[in-house]
């Protein structure tokens, strides 16, 4: 996947300002800045929920900038965990993770209830398929959403600070789901504030501010020896 000199802006406010990036295949990026560095504008350009105002990108072999692009096919292999969990209420985790499989790959009911079962027992969730949002704790309820993103076996991840609607207790359980994720050399980008889990799990570290990549490199490099001011300035007031 590659992204060169994307652009966003919303009326006068730029969100993204030419930002150029890879990912390689079985890669995983950590992306770290402050609030509103536009990280999370990256990803929802990524997925093609927000159109880039310039620049090109190669994702799975499709260009979600380009107006003919079919956003379907895309997001059948670029899976995407929001902050929130967005789970159908009136819905089991089983029924929740095997929806997409079921009416958008055409899976059977069997087939779809199968897969979905794998995929929460691969979150640590099999013996919670029967219960609804409402009975899961959130950091379950994220494994759902995590489990339910997975269901349409996509070959890029991007998790969009996917810890930072839980409580402080619940934000292992989550982090470790999403490490054995890149054991097993799946493809991720995830924007977090969890700076142990990235110098941990991620072969890269991209800081942003005021919507460009300013500092990249190594987790230990990034984040433990930071070249550039802005970096420094961020963590230090962060850790703080």
């Amino acid at each position: 996947m590659h992204v060169r000199g994307l652009t966003k802006r919303f009326h006068r406010l730029t969100a993204l300002d030419g930002v150029d990036m890879d990912i390689r295949s079985g890669e995983v990026i950590a992306m770290i800045g402050p609030s509103g560095c536009g990280k999370s504008t990256l990803l929802r350009c990524l997925n093609g929920l927000e159109r880039p105002t310039s620049g090109t990108m190669r994702v799975c072999g499709m260009n979600p900038s380009d107006r003919a692009c079919d956003l379907n096919e895309l997001r059948r292999h670029v899976g995407m965990v929001f902050q929130h969990f967005h789970l159908f209420p009136h819905l089991t985790a089983l029924e929740n993770v095997a929806l997409a499989p079921r009416h958008v790959l055409k899976l059977s009911a069997r087939e779809a209830a199968e897969r979905a079962q794998r995929l929460l027992d691969r979150v640590g969730l099999g013996d919670r398929s029967k219960a609804y949002p409402s009975q899961l704790s959130g950091g379950q309820q994220q494994r759902v959403a995590i489990a339910r993103a997975l269901a349409m076996e996509p070959a890029l991840m991007l998790f969009d600070e996917p810890t930072s609607a839980l409580d402080p207790e619940l934000v292992g359980e989550v982090l470790k789901t999403i490490a054995g994720l890149a054991q097993d050399g799946m493809t991720m980008c995830i924007v977090t504030h969890e700076m142990s889990f990235a110098r941990e799990v991620a072969h890269r570290v991209l800081f942003l501010d005021e919507g460009r990549i300013v500092e990249e490199g190594p987790p230990e490099q990034v984040l433990g020896n930071p070249r550039h001011q802005r970096t420094r300035e961020f963590l230090n007031r962060f850790l703080r």
